[in-house]
């Protein structure tokens, strides 16, 4: 008898398929993957994530445009669409319960979500799949007028933290318990347990599996954002992201930087989207308290740029004009500190960089 295929085969073909824009090729891969013997579940986790994530690896590693990067999502949605219209698919008959999914207000990386929900589906659970960037408000209406068992929300920018903070505290204000997931929320989920969400899995199969294991208690009434971030008392997170369009024009003033030359040099155009950027960053960095996430981004954002041949050399004398115009924000002012030292050591992991 021939052994199955292993994931990591079908996997391959399909990025052959995707990255080659071929949608009836890649939607053939996965049928055949399927008919193989593979459950639907390992397909779509296994194959289709795994290319997804490959895609979005290539592209900071400059291997494949933004274009293309956007077209294989494409693409991947798409399969799993064909995939879960196959006649081997098949789901329980009877549902678990119901569970509300979406992406948090700003985030736009839905198919992380998409895999969640479908997966949730072929284990018998009724899932609301309400997609990318829900304003909370809509959220809320949403689970008062449907009442889950549990609302899982998901965010891959790190800059979209503080929304994330917003739509967890509110959906538990309903009395719902609240799974997170994504990368925004570190590799060991440090900021769920920051924001006191009820609980935060690595991907979509743990969260699955911890599903099965029994339904999440109540959240307790009362939570308040203060509650968690007692450092925002000191309102250096509201004046940084009141005055950033101010900190970007001073930043990206002619002179400001040497030579006036490169991606982080004085001008309206790409200089000032990327110093916007690492303001936003900033910004999260403050409302976490955390150095690293900024520092973080910076070297991913180096690598990026080194990546496309372009020059980052001026991005420590941005972080000095920034931290000289914050100067009376001392968080800030060591958080910039930080993030310039991760520069020039070239540490950071780079993980909270956006696709």
């Amino acid at each position: 008898m021939t052994a199955p295929r292993p994931a990591e085969d079908w996997a391959a073909e399909l990025w052959d398929a995707v990255l080659g824009g071929d949608e009836i090729a890649a939607a053939q891969v996965a049928f055949a993957a399927l008919e193989s013997g593979m459950p639907a579940e390992e397909v779509l986790l296994d194959v289709v994530g795994a290319v997804q994530r490959r895609i979005g690896d290539a592209w900071a590693d400059n291997q494949v445009g933004i274009a293309d990067e956007h077209a294989a999502t494409a693409i991947d949605g798409r399969v799993i669409d064909a995939l879960l219209d196959h006649p081997a698919v098949r789901r329980p008959d009877a549902e678990r319960g119901r569970v509300t999914v979406a992406c948090v207000d700003g985030e736009w990386h839905a198919l992380p979500a998409r895999l969640l929900v479908e997966v949730l589906r072929l284990r018998g659970w009724r899932v609301d799949d309400l997609g990318a960037q829900v304003p909370v408000p809509h959220l809320v209406e949403h689970l008062h007028l449907t009442g889950p068992d549990l609302v899982a929300l998901s965010t891959s920018l790190s800059t979209r933290l503080p929304a994330a903070h917003e739509a967890i505290i509110a959906c538990q204000a309903t009395g719902i318990p609240v799974l997170v997931g994504g990368p925004a929320f570190g590799p060991d989920g440090r900021y769920a347990r920051l924001f006191g969400a009820d609980l935060w899995c690595p991907d979509a199969r743990a969260a699955a599996d911890r599903l099965d294991r029994g339904a999440l208690p109540r959240p307790a009434s009362g939570h308040r954002a203060v509650d968690d971030l007692p450092h925002l008392a000191d309102q250096e997170y509201t004046l940084v992201t009141r005055s950033a369009a101010q900190l970007v024009r001073k930043s990206t003033a002619p002179g400001r930087q040497p030579g006036g030359r490169g991606p982080w040099a004085g001008g309206d155009g790409p200089s000032a989207q990327r110093v916007a950027t690492v303001v936003d960053f900033l910004a999260a960095a403050l409302y976490t308290d955390d150095d690293d996430l900024l520092a973080a981004y910076l070297t991913w954002s180096t690598h990026v740029l080194t990546a496309r041949g372009e020059p980052s050399g001026g991005l420590p004398e941005v972080l000095d004009v920034l931290a000289g115009q914050l100067h009376d924000l001392p968080r800030a002012v060591r958080i910039l500190r930080h993030g310039r030292a991760a520069l020039t050591d070239g540490g950071g992991n780079g993980g909270h960089g956006p696709s």
